[in-house]
């Protein structure tokens, strides 16, 4: 889904939302639901043709966890870090994730941009910590070794 914003396709929103400050929530929203993330181009054509300050306009799109400003990968995998995940083991995830989808300190997407990997205060699954999920599919209790077989099964079309 990662496309680009046209120049006329951003001034139709921006002629359908508004140009004031008022509009940049669902602009944003906009860019991101047509690109799948918010690029650093599009947000140079919103502050071009709005009214809307860049410092304004960055500071809306950092500031709430529904925008994007890097490329998502085609899966989401979102690893607990509560307390119960945290305590048992929750980095231990994130360690064998970085190595089993060969990414570097601070990469969150792998580079066939098949998985994207987010830390999250919470699942809700606190019985079954440490967990993580894949898309909408929640894993735990799980060790360092059990998140590349998890991968695997995943990547194979297997459930669970």
């Amino acid at each position: 889904m990662n496309k680009s914003v046209s120049r006329d396709q951003l001034l139709s929103w921006i002629n359908e939302t508004g140009d004031g400050e008022e509009a940049a929530i669902p602009l944003l929203q906009k860019i991101q639901e047509h690109c799948g993330y918010i690029p650093r181009e599009a947000m140079n054509l919103l502050v071009e043709h709005t009214k809307i300050l860049p410092h304004k306009l960055y500071g809306i799109a950092t500031f709430y966890a529904q925008f994007r400003l890097k490329p998502r990968g085609r899966h989401l995998i979102k690893v607990c870090h509560g307390t119960a995940c945290h305590v048992r083991g929750a980095d231990k995830i994130n360690t064998s994730l970085q190595q089993s989808l060969n990414l570097s300190e601070g990469e969150e997407t792998s580079h066939d941009n098949s998985y994207t990997v987010e830390n999250v205060a919470c699942l809700g699954c606190c019985s079954l910590a440490p967990v993580m999920s894949i898309d909408d599919e929640v894993h735990g209790p799980l060790s360092g070794v059990d998140v590349g077989k998890v991968l695997k099964k995943h990547s194979s079309g297997k459930t669970k």
